[in-house]
């Protein structure tokens, strides 16, 4: 008979189109399987047939068979639709987001377009032509009658991206609700795409811990605490965050911090010339037009009608202008995410995305004005994020409704707790009283039960989500759980 533990490591194979590795698998079941119970149950579904290994050592990766798919994860959907007449009509279940029908790509599908242009920029440099900023790439650009992403593509990633019942709640909901994955995957991915060479396992341990004692990987180690923070400020409290210049500066100023040379950079436009190493691109060095340019991304991005067609045309855009010293793809990346996140879409994490692919992309943008290379790979590794996540969402399952409409109220009564350092007797008296004030009496004992559960759970691995520092958090901790005596 099958298990919880066994079902558990199905899904993440089957969420790996490559095969997952040993390492991909642990972290996807830490906290409730060991790695020996992880490897023993490789091994038993090995034994029958159920699961395939290939490779060896670190290179091992696993996937499912066709009948282990079957035992483990059920028929296919298509599959499970089908009802006999002679039995009856099963009731309408509750909606839950699932991970996209069928097999995803293993790679990207390039159009022509994209292949002609991918030939292109993959010539040496010397035959190559040189190209300069093109400012009419992006005053021809008219939200809502231009579209980088056409309606059949829209459509597709939209159905993989988001469920009705998820499209109806408050800004954020669905990002908060896989934030835990999303800051691993996303912090390692982006950085990844830079040239970091920290490990998702070394990933997970740094956000983990908050620091890292190796002084010789200093700026890797800030690139992706600075992930982690920048992720955070745009899942906090998207609903107050818009296509203007106090968020994006904002945010460049947080992926960047500690970074630059010269701090004052930090979250301000580029006021010097800069230059494309491998590309025959020069970008715009007059300080007006780079801000007459940035003004007008920010705009027309507001006024584009769709989530899925800002997010990438935030992906192109930005980079294209290079309105920062540096730092400028990673910031698009980031921001590329904040339509999503509204929406209440799947984020983007850029899951298995090759450099080489994505750097393609980058320089058909910039020598060609061509944005089909980078299109091809969005679109499919959107589909890969929204299947992690949708796989993400039904283990932990669809949000209570309490919780979301309380979420800030909650999240303040837990930091009051933890700031005014209050005994668990003093903070229940302090609950009740707050809560007769404040909350509906229809409510108030479901949320009193959740707060309680709140600071019951909080530990520095999770003070984040409710914006307490670790000193403000080990000021309160002997209250809260005093030494007792024999």
């Amino acid at each position: 008979m099958k298990t919880e533990e066994e079902i558990l490591l199905a899904r993440a194979i089957d969420a790996e189109a490559r095969g997952a590795g040993m390492e991909q698998l642990c972290l996807a079941s830490a906290g409730v399987i060991s790695r020996r119970t992880v490897q023993r149950r490789l091994d038993e579904l090995e034994r029958l047939g159920w699961v395939l290994r290939q490779g060896k050592a670190r290179a091992t990766r696993y996937f499912l068979s066709d009948v282990g798919r079957q035992e483990l994860l059920g028929p296919p959907a298509a599959a499970r639709s089908v009802v006999r007449q002679d039995e009856p009509e099963p009731a309408p279940a509750v909606e839950v987001a699932t991970a996209p029908a069928g097999p995803l790509a293993p790679h990207p599908e390039w159009s022509e377009e994209a292949k002609n242009a991918r030939e292109t920029v993959r010539q040496p440099t010397g035959l190559r032509k040189p190209a300069g900023y093109q400012r009419r790439f992006l005053e021809s650009y008219q939200p809502g009658k231009t579209w980088y992403l056409p309606e059949p593509l829209r459509q597709k990633l939209r159905a993989a991206g988001q469920s009705e019942l998820m499209a109806a709640m408050p800004a954020g909901t669905y990002a908060r609700q896989v934030l835990d994955r999303l800051l691993i995957d996303l912090s390692w991915n982006s950085s990844r795409l830079e040239g970091n060479t920290y490990s998702l396992l070394e990933t997970d341990h740094l956000l983990a811990l908050g620091h890292s004692e190796d002084p010789a990987r200093y700026v890797e180690t800030q690139m992706i605490l600075n992930h982690k923070a920048a992720i955070e400020f745009l899942v906090e409290a998207p609903a107050e965050l818009g296509f203007n210049r106090y968020t994006f500066l904002n945010l460049h100023a947080i992926l960047t911090d500690g970074l630059l040379k010269d701090r004052a950079a930090e979250g301000s436009l580029r006021l010097k010339p800069v230059g494309i190493g491998g590309s025959v691109y020069h970008p715009e060095s007059n300080p007006l037009v780079i801000e007459e340019c940035f003004n007008l991304i920010l705009a027309k991005a507001a006024a584009i009608p769709d989530p899925l067609e800002q997010c990438f045309f935030l992906m192109v855009q930005l980079p294209y202008l290079q309105p920062f010293e540096d730092g400028n793809k990673r910031t698009s990346r980031l921001a590329a995410n904040l339509p999503l996140i509204q929406q209440n879409l799947s984020p983007i994490s850029y899951v298995d995305i090759p450099a080489r692919d994505y750097a393609d992309g980058i320089l058909a943008v910039y020598e060609l004005n061509c944005v089909e290379v980078l299109r091809d790979v969005f679109a499919w590794a959107y589909e890969r994020s929204a299947h992690r996540y949708a796989a993400v969402r039904q283990e932990i399952g669809e949000p209570e409704p309490m919780r979301v409409r309380y979420r800030e109220e909650i999240k303040e009564r837990v930091r009051d707790v933890v700031v005014r350092r209050l005994d668990k007797l003093t903070a229940a008296h302090e609950l009740r009283r707050w809560v007769a004030q404040h909350i509906t009496a229809s409510d108030r004992g479901y949320f009193l039960e959740l707060v309680e559960s709140e600071l019951l759970g909080l530990r520095e691995s999770n003070i984040a989500r409710v914006r307490l520092r670790p000193s403000e958090f080990h000021a309160w901790l002997p209250v809260w759980q005093p030494k007792t005596g024999r």
